[in-house]
C-alpha cells in the first residue's frame, strides 16, 4: 500500500510525502505521519482555505526475503530454507536430519517426522512465525502405512486449530527418508 499525504492550500498543491506500507496500517501509524498530518492542518489554518490529507491505496509489489537458519539443516540443493514475501512465510520441505549432519534422527518414519517438524519449527522462527500460524502443510510419506503413526507425531504440534494439509506417498524422498514436510505461515 502506498500512502500519500497530499495538502491543498489556495491554489497550491503539496505532495507532503509518498510512503510505502509494508506492516500492517496499524504499526504503520507512527511520529512521522502524525507530523505529517500537523503540517498540513498548519496549512490549513495558514492559508484559511480548503486543505485536505488524502491517502490513496496502491497496489505495491511484493519484495522477496531469503530465510535461513543454521538451526535446521541447510537445503540440499539450489533452493532456500523458506522465502518471505509480503506477510506470508513458504517454508521448503524439512527432512528428519540432525542440524549440522546428513545423517537422520532414527529409521522410523516417527522419529523422522519428529525431527522434521522440530527443523520446521527452526525455520519458522527465523522467518518470524512459529506453528501456530501454519496455515498449510504438505506431508510426503514414502510408505502410507506411516500415516497414523506420522499423524500420531504431527497432532503435537499443532494441538489446536490445525493447519489445512495435504498427505501423499511418494516413490522416494532425498537421502532416503521417509518423511518430508512443507509449510506455508502468516507472519
Amino acid at each position: 500500500m502506498v500512502l500519500l499525504l497530499l495538502a491543498n492550500a489556495g491554489n497550491h498543491s503539496f505532495i507532503l510525502d509518498v510512503m510505502m506500507m509494508t506492516t500492517s496500517p496499524a504499526s504503520f501509524i507512527g511520529a512521522r505521519t502524525t507530523m505529517l498530518l500537523c503540517v498540513a492542518l498548519l496549512l490549513l489554518v495558514l492559508h484559511h482555505d480548503d486543505a485536505a490529507v488524502l491517502a490513496i491505496n496502491l497496489p505495491t509489489y511484493a519484495s522477496k526475503e531469503v530465510i535461513t537458519t543454521d538451526k535446521a539443516p541447510a537445503a540440499l540443493g539450489p533452493y532456500s530454507q523458506a522465502i518471505k514475501t509480503n506477510q506470508t512465510l513458504y517454508v521448503s520441505g524439512c527432512l528428519g536430519l540432525i542440524p549440522g549432519t546428513k545423517d537422520m534422527k532414527g529409521p522410523t518414519a516417527p522419529e523422522q517426522a519428529e525431527q522434521a517438524l522440530d527443523n520446521m519449527g527452526a525455520v519458522l522462527e527465523a522467518g518470524g512465525a512459529s506453528y501456530s500460524s501454519v496455515v498449510k502443510t504438505l506431508v510426503l510419506l514414502d510408505d502410507m502405512d506411516d500415516f497414523a503413526a506420522v499423524n500420531e507425531v504431527y497432532s503435537k504440534y499443532f494441538p489446536e486449530n490445525p493447519p489445512a494439509r495435504s498427505c501423499f506417498a511418494v516413490k522416494t524422498l532425498p537421502l532416503g527418508a521417509k518423511v518430508e514436510i512443507e509449510c506455508i505461515a502468516e507472519v
